[in-house]
């Protein structure tokens, strides 16, 4: 019950910060910033797969939320969800300029790993180079539910946002990849 008041809190603190922002406090616009920058830096960093993309990625992210943060409206998902969903689509315009993704030796642990459920636990287990080599052979789609439900603990409705899918169809994608996952798993190993 403590979780689910300090949630509501942040949430609330989020929509003033947000109310501030759209009426051009420099302020709150920084705060959104810091409070967001590293969640959606590690989104991109496992999108495109190195360091150099999602930097000047996420760059562009947050001058994008400067740029509109005026005509944001809340919706049943938090902010978060919105600058998600712009990196999602500046990710997608990256990939669609002909760049691939390619992973660099150290990438990143998300921030909030330290709690897992036993779905993580075990896609944790075989250790995140291996992981990351795993997901390569799924759709981009696949990929990118398994790392907003996994790595950054989102729900199918703020996934569903995130991807302009709906919750039925981040439910599908995520049963296929891990039955994927689970079929390569078995094939593999060792891999």
């Amino acid at each position: 019950m403590a979780e689910d008041a300090g949630k509501q809190q942040l949430t609330t603190d989020v929509r003033r910060l947000v109310e501030r922002a759209q009426q051009g406090d420099r302020a709150a616009l920084e705060e959104l910033y810091l409070m967001h920058f590293d969640r959606i830096y590690s989104y991109l960093q496992l999108s495109v797969g190195n360091r150099h993309d999602a930097e000047d990625l996420t760059n562009q992210t947050f001058v994008k939320m400067l740029e509109s943060i005026e005509r944001f409206q809340w919706r049943k998902v938090p902010l978060s969800a919105w600058l998600f969903r712009i990196a999602h689509n500046l990710a997608i315009d990256h990939f669609r300029a002909g760049r691939r993704w390619q992973p660099e030796e150290d990438v990143p642990e998300p921030p909030g790993t330290a709690e897992r459920s036993a779905e993580e636990a075990a896609l944790h287990s075989i250790g995140r180079r291996s992981m990351l080599d795993l997901i390569e052979d799924l759709s981009a789609d696949q990929r990118q539910v398994l790392i907003l439900k996994f790595a950054f603990d989102f729900s199918n409705a703020q996934a569903a946002t995130v991807l302009d899918k709906t919750e039925g169809a981040v439910k599908s994608l995520q049963h296929r990849a891990l039955a994927s996952l689970q079929r390569q798993l078995a094939n593999h190993p060792a891999r």
